[in-house]
């Protein structure tokens, strides 16, 4: 190969510095011969061996002997896939790729059962396979059109702390599933005057199955109440209960709900948010990301809250994936952290051999008998429901709140 580019190189410059028509063509014939290639592509090299040619709108090649001209691929996922994916990922409201190609095949069977699986058999088969690294990159331009804050109203509990032990983030590492972490989420819409609504968050540790109540205020008797219902309609016995600081936990009416139910009832340390850390990830995912940082106080409010929560419950637990840490390892100065696959909390239920199988065959009927999409629709009505009447209270200096898109 190299004497044949060497040979290449001195046919090129004669045959570029000869004027002659005639000569130029013997010299092809000769480079035909030599070179051994067909005359069309001998006479392209020639004239452009060394420099760099210009073949497409975008693409140069170099006119060098066994440079092979890299062509394009086929384009596999084209407009109908893209569109597909925009409609699903609304839909799932707008997860990662990771997540997203760990949600497809559940939307996929749970639409199609549905008979609400709109698109063609091509766009099926393209969907199937997806990878997350594709999903991210047909949905950058849309993640680019579309574009939360925080305040605290908890109060430290007093005298019951020496009653509650404390547990800390690092305590969780086998738990089963029923410890769950709780969180009291205030929606005062940044002005702490008066009483809000208030949601309760209960988040199991081992599964991510997320529980939420909205409660009137913070009083004792609602948070008990509250919790009550939850632990009554939760797929497993609620075990252990971990709380913040905050007085609407760490009361006397609380400690003897868990002790009369035999719940292990446990405390952060005051100050570290981190002791919560899967709670805390939720408010944001399951609760302010769906109702704002609005302020809601009416009665009517708290009717619209109960129910979307009625539907988000169902819609996060049974649909949406989410990904669980796994270990982290200290590589020098860096630190690694590796998670397992995504799964949606009803999935991590069904693996978990702690469940039993009455319950395992509960929860899998629940699931056959939902459709994704029109949960998806009664959160969004109920959302407008919501923020319309929080716009007909609200005056029009105060209006100016961060509501999700």
């Amino acid at each position: 190969m190299r004497e044949r580019r060497k040979m290449a190189q001195v046919l090129a410059e004669r045959y570029r510095r000869t004027r002659n028509r005639k000569e130029k063509g013997r010299i092809l014939d000769e480079g035909v011969g030599l070179l051994g290639y067909h005359r069309k592509y001998a006479a392209w090299l020639l004239r452009h061996h060394g420099r760099r040619v210009r073949v497409g709108p975008r693409r140069y090649v170099v006119g060098v002997l066994g440079a092979s001209v890299r062509r394009p691929r086929r384009r596999v996922y084209d407009g109908a896939v893209a569109r597909a994916l925009r409609e699903l990922w609304g839909m799932m409201d707008m997860p990662c790729g990771k997540r997203m190609a760990a949600m497809l095949p559940v939307w996929m069977e749970r639409l199609a059962a549905c008979h609400a699986w709109p698109w063609d058999a091509e766009v099926t088969e393209k969907l199937r396979p997806i990878s997350a690294a594709t999903i991210d990159r047909l949905l950058a331009p849309e993640r680019r059109r579309l574009a939360l804050r925080r305040r605290t109203r908890t109060k430290p509990g007093g005298m019951l702390k020496h009653q509650i032990p404390i547990r800390t983030f690092a305590d969780w590492d086998d738990a089963a599933p029923g410890f769950m972490e709780a969180d009291l989420v205030a929606h005062d819409g940044g002005d702490s005057r008066g009483m809000c609504l208030c949601t309760l968050n209960l988040t199991d540790v081992s599964t991510g199955w997320t529980e939420m109540e909205a409660l009137r205020n913070k009083a004792q008797v609602w948070t008990v109440e509250a919790l009550d219902r939850i632990r009554q309609r939760l797929p497993f016995p609620l075990r252990g209960l971990d709380s913040d600081n905050g007085s609407e936990f760490i009361n006397a009416h609380l400690l003897a709900y868990c002790t009369q139910h035999g719940i292990t009832f446990t405390r952060s340390r005051p100050e570290r948010k981190n002791d919560n850390c899967y709670v805390e990830q939720k408010n944001f995912m399951a609760i302010r990301r769906f109702v704002g940082y609005a302020r809601y106080e009416t009665e009517a409010e708290l009717r619209i809250l109960q129910e979307l929560y009625g539907y988000l419950r169902l819609y996060l637990n049974f649909f949406q994936a989410s990904v669980r840490w796994v270990e982290k390892v200290r590589q020098g100065s860096r630190l690694r952290r590796r998670y397992d696959a995504p799964q949606t909390p009803y999935q991590r239920l069904m693996a978990d051999p702690r469940i039993e199988p009455a319950q395992k065959e509960r929860l899998r009927q629940v699931f056959e008998g939902l459709h994704p999409a029109e949960l998806h629709r009664h959160i969004r009505r109920l959302q407008d429901r919501l923020w319309r009447q929080v716009a007909r209270r609200e005056t029009p200096r105060r209006s100016g709140m961060k509501i999700p898109s």
